[in-house]
């Protein structure tokens, strides 16, 4: 099976970093039809998400998102097309954590 390993340094905190995540859920879950299950940690989050021919885990720190995926047979022929999806949508959610709305919304 096709892997999918991408990974984001940020400086945003772990506070920020779940408020990310979390919108990386609710995008998972209602486009890409995704049953994602969040499990908070103390130092480090996980979320595990699956849907028919593929899962995988997003693990968000303080200071990185690391996402580990497998496709299955189908999908991993569209394996570099979703690998750069998905990095270009972990981008745009930094981009948003590094904006002072999203910062003042983690201190509330």
């Amino acid at each position: 099976m096709p892997d999918i390993h991408i990974e984001r340094d940020h400086a945003l905190g772990l506070e920020v970093a779940r408020l990310l995540a979390r919108r990386w859920v609710e995008q998972a879950e209602s486009d890409l039809d995704m049953e994602c299950d969040y499990r908070p940690g103390d130092s480090r989050d996980c979320v595990r998400f699956k849907r028919s021919g593929a899962s995988g885990e997003l693990h968000v720190s303080a200071d990185r998102f690391e996402l580990h995926a497998k496709l299955g047979f189908l999908l991993g022929a569209f394996k570099e097309r979703i690998e750069a999806e998905i990095g270009k949508n972990l981008d745009a959610l930094l981009k948003q954590g590094n904006g002072n709305a999203l910062k003042g919304a983690a201190r509330t």
